[in-house]
């Protein structure tokens, strides 16, 4: 479980993190030493879910719902993950070497550079507090 306190919003209390694959994750389908390193520590708090080729956002979205959207941070990059974005409880946009969907951009909570910035987020949730506080 993951507990983020925003000031002036209700404190996020977390158990589940999406992620979106290609472009996210990985980069031409190669998932980077440092992020699996990252995985594996942040499995010691959160469930971690990683989804693949959905192109219509149908299966992101539905998989979210089930898991508990209230529950869940979704990271993703590309216009199918516009339909998670909107119902999770936090969303960060990874812009990445495959760059991003601006109508996904414009549906996220944070945005960053890469998967590695993400996953950091997600390692020190202080840093989520500083970027959405009011």
């Amino acid at each position: 479980m993951l507990k983020i306190t925003i000031p002036g919003q209700n404190e996020l209390s977390v158990k589940n993190a999406v992620f979106d694959f290609n472009g996210t994750l990985a980069t031409d389908g190669k998932l980077k030493s440092s992020v699996r390193e990252m995985l594996v520590e942040i499995e010691k708090f959160l469930d971690i879910y990683i989804l693949s080729s959905d192109t219509y956002g149908s299966v992101q979205n539905e998989f979210v719902r089930l898991l508990g959207a209230d529950d869940t941070i979704c990271i993703g990059n590309g216009k199918n993950d516009i339909g998670m974005f909107e119902i999770c409880a936090l969303s960060i946009l990874v812009v990445g070497e495959e760059g991003c969907s601006v109508k996904t951009l414009l549906k996220s909570d944070i945005v960053v550079k890469n998967s590695e910035d993400a996953l950091m987020l997600l390692m020190n949730p202080k840093r989520i507090t500083a970027t959405l506080r009011e």
